[in-house]
């Protein structure tokens, strides 16, 4: 398998795994249940995974108020888009 190859499915994994802690954490703030730490939720963002985050956000209406998740998180997934495409530039086939 090729770099390329590994990276898809590590960046579906991560995105699959931030997504269903963030409808997770909702699901459990209506219950007023034990939340996923907010550092959590960002490291997942930080790790990969800021499009599953972003998704999530808007759809189960989550962390969207919160300023923090406002900046973090589009501030990670272009941090991602940006180091993806460096390696792309300078990695051959």
């Amino acid at each position: 398998m090729t770099i390329w190859g590994i990276l898809l499915i590590y960046l579906c994994a991560i995105n699959l795994i931030a997504f269903v802690l963030y409808g997770r954490d909702k699901h459990k703030a209506e219950r007023h249940e034990w939340r996923i730490p907010e550092n959590t939720l960002l490291l997942f963002s930080a790790l990969g995974g800021g499009i599953g985050s972003g998704l999530a956000m808007k759809i189960f209406h989550h962390k969207t108020r919160h300023r923090k998740f406002q900046f973090l998180v589009p501030f990670f997934t272009g941090l991602w888009i940006i180091g993806l495409m460096y390696f792309t530039m300078h990695t051959k086939g």
